[in-house]
C-alpha cells in the first residue's frame, strides 16, 4: 500500500457510547501513520446529523501531535475530537464540503447502536463503500446480546445463564424465573449496548427491578446474567480468514464490576497483558475466541471477553473454567483500551494494527466488488 490512503474517520454517533467514540478517534487520529494516510474526520451528531468537522482537520492539519494524548496522567480531563454540533462543524449538506469529501476508506468509531449494529456497514454497502470492521450480519448479532449468546450457544461454547425480557412483557413473572433460575446477585444489562452502560449489579428483589427500569432506558430488550465469580480475561482478534487470536490480558476491576467509569473516567482498574495464566489456558481462551468471533460471523477485527471460573462454586457445583462473555466488533481504541495493548503485547504496534485493518477492508471489498452485479454465465441460461 504505496499510495496515498484518504482515511474518513467517522466518529460521534446516536448511542450513548459518543463520547466514547471521540476519544477513541483521537488515539487513531494520533497513531495513523501521516506519511500514508490524509484524514477525514466525520461527526455524528447525537441526533444523528453527519458533519464535517472543521476544528478536527485544523487539528490534524497541523500535525497528528498537536492531538493531545488521551488519559495521559492519573486525573487528567479525557480528550476528545470536538463536540459534533458545535458551531465550528459544517454541514455535509454545503456543496463545498462535499466537493471535498473524497475517500478511499471509512474507519467507523461508532460504539453501540447505529454504528457497531449492521446499520451503518448496511449503508457502506449499499454506497460501495470500503469499511473497517465487522459486516452488517456480525455486526447485528453480536451488538445483540440475546442473538449473540443465542450463536454461542449453537456453537457449542460455554456460557453463563441468561434470560431475556423485551419491554411491555410481565416484570414480575420474568423477576420470579430470574430469581428461580439465576439468583442473586445477578447483571442487568440493555441487550443492545457496550462500554458497560446501563448496566447494573442486582441483589436482590428491588434492587432487580430497579436494574430492568434502569436498562429499559436504553434498550426495548433486556438481558439478565448469571454473576461469576472469575476472573475477567479479554482476546483480540485480527483477520478473519484465518481469525488471528492476540495473547490473552486480565482486567482486575476497580469497581464492583468492570464499569464505565472504570474503564473511561478513572485510574483504578488494573490492566494485566499479557494475563498471568498457564501455556495451556492461554492457548485455550485463544481458541475460544475465534470460535466465538466465528459464531457471530465476525470480519477484521474484535475483541472477545471471557469469565475464568476457577473455584467451586456456591452451590457445590465444580468450576466451569472459561466462560464467554461477549464479542465486541468495534472494541475501544483510546490509549488504554485493551484491543491495541493487547496486540502491542502480541507485537503489532497501534499503527502496525490500524495499517492491516485497512488492508483488510480495502481486500474484502475488492473481493466483493467482483462478485457484485456480476452477469450469469451461460449456464443460468434454460436449455432447449
Amino acid at each position: 500500500m504505496s499510495e496515498r490512503v484518504r482515511v474518513l474517520l467517522l466518529f460521534g454517533g446516536r448511542s450513548a457510547e459518543h463520547d466514547v467514540s471521540r476519544v477513541s478517534a483521537v488515539a487513531v487520529a494520533r497513531a495513523l501513520d501521516p506519511d500514508r494516510y490524509d484524514i477525514v474526520p466525520v461527526a455524528i451528531t447525537k441526533e444523528g446529523r453527519w458533519l464535517l468537522s472543521e476544528d478536527a482537520r485544523a487539528l490534524l492539519a497541523s500535525g497528528r501531535d498537536a492531538l493531545p494524548a488521551s488519559f495521559e496522567v492519573e486525573g487528567a480531563p479525557v480528550t476528545e475530537l470536538p463536540e459534533p454540533g458545535a458551531h465550528e462543524l459544517v454541514s455535509l449538506d454545503d456543496a463545498g464540503a462535499v466537493a471535498s469529501m473524497g475517500f478511499d476508506v471509512v474507519v467507523p468509531l461508532l460504539h453501540g447502536p447505529y454504528g457497531e449494529d449492521g446499520t451503518v456497514q448496511g449503508l457502506f454497502e449499499l454506497a460501495g463503500v470500503p469499511y473497517v470492521g465487522a459486516g452488517v450480519v456480525g455486526s447485528a448479532v453480536a451488538m445483540d446480546k440475546v442473538m449473540m449468546k443465542r450463536g454461542f450457544a449453537a456453537a457449542g461454547l460455554p456460557v453463563a445463564s441468561w434470560r431475556s425480557l423485551r419491554e411491555g412483557h410481565d416484570v414480575d413473572a420474568f423477576v420470579t424465573e430470574v430469581e428461580t433460575a439465576l439468583g442473586y446477585p445477578c447483571f442487568v444489562k440493555p441487550a443492545n449496548l457496550g462500554s458497560s452502560v446501563g448496566v447494573s449489579k442486582a441483589a436482590d428483589r428491588s434492587a432487580l427491578v430497579g436494574a430492568i427500569d434502569v436498562a429499559l432506558g436504553f434498550d426495548e430488550w433486556v438481558v439478565v446474567e448469571e454473576a461469576v465469580v472469575g476472573r475477567e480475561i479479554e482476546v483480540g482478534i485480527l483477520g478473519d480468514d484465518p481469525p488471528l487470536a492476540s495473547l490473552p490480558g486480565e482486567i482486575v476491576p476497580g469497581d464492583d464490576f468492570y464499569s464505565y467509569a472504570d474503564k473511561y473516567e478513572e485510574d483504578d482498574a488494573e490492566l494485566l497483558v499479557p494475563a498471568p495464566l498457564t501455556d495451556d489456558q492461554s492457548v485455550e481462551v485463544r481458541a475460544l475466541a475465534v470460535r466465538a468471533f466465528e459464531a457471530c460471523r465476525g470480519e477484521a477485527m474484535a475483541r472477545v471477553d471471557f469469565f475464568l471460573e476457577e473455584h467451586e462454586r456456591a452451590d457445590g457445583q465444580p468450576s466451569r473454567g472459561f466462560i464467554v462473555n461477549e464479542v465486541n466488533t468495534i472494541p475501544g481504541f483510546t490509549q488504554i483500551s485493551m484491543y491495541p495493548r493487547l496486540w502491542q503485547a502480541s507485537g503489532v504496534s497501534f499503527s502496525e494494527l490500524l495499517d492491516r485493518l485497512i488492508e483488510l477492508a480495502r481486500a474484502r471489498h475488492e473481493r466483493r466488488t467482483r462478485r457484485a452485479g456480476r452477469q450469469r454465465d451461460d449456464r443460468s441460461r434454460p436449455t432447449s
